[in-house]
């Protein structure tokens, strides 16, 4: 059950942040074995973001991702460095508010941003809208342990909307499949 996941965005959307609690559902709390690694450029925040995790039941012997099979894509930009090429047989959720595409292969549109705006009142959690949708479609991860590693990893006293933002994405991503 060995998973490459490619997350690719503009710096400032929680692109790595992303990755890091995906890493950290299955690691700690699916009891899965995982790998971070993560890539932006000196621009940082308004740039390329990317950040990918292999994940597997068994252990990880090489820790790089060389063919992922899922990607998810919250910016145009992204999508035309880190998606573009995605195979036919991948997996990928665009943000359909922020990427305009027409990938070869099975594409979800999550309209995470506009959800995390409208819905929750703020944008910054639209990648936690998009690891719930993540999570819907795929079942990389369960979800007690997508939610666990998600109040691990967000600053106190956002826990509440954080978790508001995960389920709205658990409900976006059931509604595409």
């Amino acid at each position: 059950m060995r998973h490459e996941v490619r997350f690719s965005g503009f710096g400032g959307q929680g692109i790595i942040l992303s990755v890091v609690v995906l890493g950290r559902a299955a690691a700690l709390y699916d009891g899965k074995h995982a790998v971070q690694t993560q890539v932006y450029g000196p621009e940082a925040r308004g740039g390329a973001s990317m950040g990918q995790v292999i994940i597997d039941d068994e252990p990880i012997l090489f820790p790089e991702v060389t063919d992922p099979d899922i990607f998810v894509i919250m910016s145009q930009q992204g999508f035309l460095k880190y998606g573009q090429d995605a195979p036919p047989d991948a997996v990928m959720l665009i943000d359909s508010g922020l990427v305009h595409a027409s990938p070869g292969c099975r594409c979800y549109g999550i309209p995470a941003t506009e959800e995390a705006k409208t819905t929750l009142g703020r944008d910054i959690v639209a990648n936690i809208v998009m690891l719930g949708a993540l999570v819907a479609v795929t079942g990389l991860v369960s979800r007690e342990a997508i939610e666990k590693a998600v109040l691990d990893s967000v600053p106190k006293g956002t826990e509440a909307l954080n978790v508001r933002a995960l389920k709205r994405g658990f409900e976006l991503g059931e509604g595409v499949i």
